[in-house]
């Protein structure tokens, strides 16, 4: 068998590998005392779907990228909606974070819903960046309609 072949099938199988490994990783149970990040009690929804989660967040310096993601669900807890996410500046000190993303206007309402936050690094590894989760909130909201 050629060389070629074999080696672009044993890189796709350790890459496939890697990224299902880093897909399926969990948020941590506990951040560090000095990592956190919070969900306020209420969050925006327009018109046309568009929904703005905020909160507070706090973390220390990585060696990669870290970035503050959400999630909401409603009459569903197992289908999630991403909402946005935004680059977080990882230096000991607490501060604001916003992500706004747009889903179908029939999917939410306003009332209660779920939301989880975390605080994620992506950590330089071999063959790709490794997720790191600082901190995790999960917390039960309410949608406002604006």
């Amino acid at each position: 068998m050629p060389v070629r072949p074999v080696l672009a099938a044993t890189l796709g199988a350790t890459l496939g590998a890697a990224a299902l490994l880093g897909a399926l990783a969990a948020p941590a149970a506990t951040a560090a005392p000095a990592e956190s990040v919070t969900v306020d009690a209420t969050a925006r929804l327009a018109a046309d779907g568009t929904v703005t989660l905020s909160g507070t967040y706090r973390c220390l310096p990585g060696t990669g990228p870290v970035f503050v993601s959400s999630s909401v669900s409603q009459a569903d807890p197992r289908v999630r909606h991403g909402i946005g996410g935004g680059a977080a500046r990882c230096d000991g000190a607490e501060h604001r974070w916003e992500n706004s993303g747009k889903v179908s206007s029939e999917t939410l309402r306003a009332g209660t819903a779920h939301v989880q936050a975390n605080v994620m690094e992506l950590r330089p590894g071999a063959p790709l960046l490794v997720p790191v989760f600082h901190a995790t909130e999960d917390r039960d909201i309410t949608l406002v309609g604006s």
